[in-house]
C-alpha cells in the first residue's frame, strides 16, 4: 500500500483483530505490545490520574481495564499505585478469551488476583466499577462504536475514567514504525503499529465523540509519546 495522508484517519483491519490469527502469532503480538508499553512508560498517565481520582477515597476499590490484553497495564499499575496490591480490586474485560488466559496466566505469575470478564463492549454493558481505564482500543473502532463503548465505560464507572489512545501524526507514525521493529520480530506489531496511528483520533476529533456519549465533564490532554488521554469524574456517587 503507497503513502497514506493523516489528513484524515484511516481505519483498516488489524492482524490482532483477526480471529484466525494463529495462537503462537498473537502470544508473540501480546509480548511485542507489552514491550513497547513498557518502554514508552504506558501506565504512567493512568497511574497519576488514578490518583487524582482515589484522593477523597480510603475504602476498597475496584478498577475495571477494558480491552486489557495481556494484562500488561493492570499489573504494572497494581504494582505502582499505592494500596495497588491490597486496596484494589482488579477487573480486566476483553473481547478475546485467548488473551483473557494470558492475562489470568501472567497475573498469577506476578502475585495478583484479577477477576476476568469476556464482553462486547460495543454491544454490552460493563460490570459496575469504581473506576475504569482503557488503553490503546478505540482506533480499533468506527466513530459510533466509540460512542457507545465511551458510554459503557461511563456507566460502569462510579468515580470516573481513564481512556488513553494514539494520537494521529507524522511524528506518532514515525515513532511507531521504528520502535514496533526495535521492539519484536512479530509481523503482526510490525503491520499494526502504523496501521493503528492512521486510524487514531485527533483529541479534536475525539471531544465531540466523548459529549455523545454523555461525558460531557471530560478532559482531553496529550500525554508522552504522542498519545492523548481522555479522563472524567463521574459527577453522581453512588453507594
Amino acid at each position: 500500500m503507497g503513502p497514506v495522508s493523516l489528513a484524515r484517519r484511516f481505519l483498516q483491519p488489524e492482524l490482532m483483530d483477526d480471529p484466525a490469527l494463529p495462537a503462537a502469532d498473537h502470544d508473540a503480538a501480546l509480548d511485542g505490545l507489552a514491550r513497547l508499553n513498557a518502554w514508552s512508560l504506558a501506565d504512567l498517565p493512568f497511574r497519576s490520574a488514578i490518583q487524582r481520582l482515589l484522593a477523597d477515597h480510603d475504602r476498597p476499590i475496584t478498577i475495571l481495564d477494558l480491552a486489557a490484553g495481556s494484562g500488561d497495564l493492570v499489573i504494572r499499575l497494581a504494582r505502582s499505585l499505592p494500596g495497588g496490591l491490597a486496596r484494589i480490586r482488579w477487573q480486566v474485560a476483553d473481547l478475546s478469551e485467548h488473551a483473557l488466559e494470558r492475562c489470568r496466566r501472567r497475573a498469577e505469575e506476578a502475585g495478583l488476583e484479577i477477576e476476568t470478564h469476556r464482553v462486547d463492549a460495543v454491544k454490552d454493558e460493563l460490570p459496575p466499577t469504581d473506576i475504569v481505564t482503557c488503553s490503546l482500543f478505540l482506533h480499533h473502532l468506527e466513530k459510533e462504536d466509540v460512542v457507545s463503548v465511551l458510554r459503557h465505560l461511563h456507566a460502569s464507572a462510579r468515580l470516573g475514567g481513564v481512556v488513553c489512545d494514539l494520537r494521529r501524526s507524522r511524528t506518532g507514525l514515525l515513532l511507531a514504525s521504528a520502535a514496533s521493529r526495535i521492539a519484536t520480530r512479530s509481523h503482526v506489531v510490525h503491520f499494526d503499529a502504523t496501521a493503528s496511528v492512521r486510524a487514531a483520533f485527533t483529541m479534536r476529533e475525539l471531544e465531540p465523540l466523548a459529549a455523545a456519549a454523555g461525558i460531557t465533564d471530560a478532559r482531553i490532554e496529550p500525554v508522552f509519546p504522542q498519545r492523548m488521554r481522555l479522563v472524567w469524574r463521574a459527577v453522581r456517587m453512588n453507594p
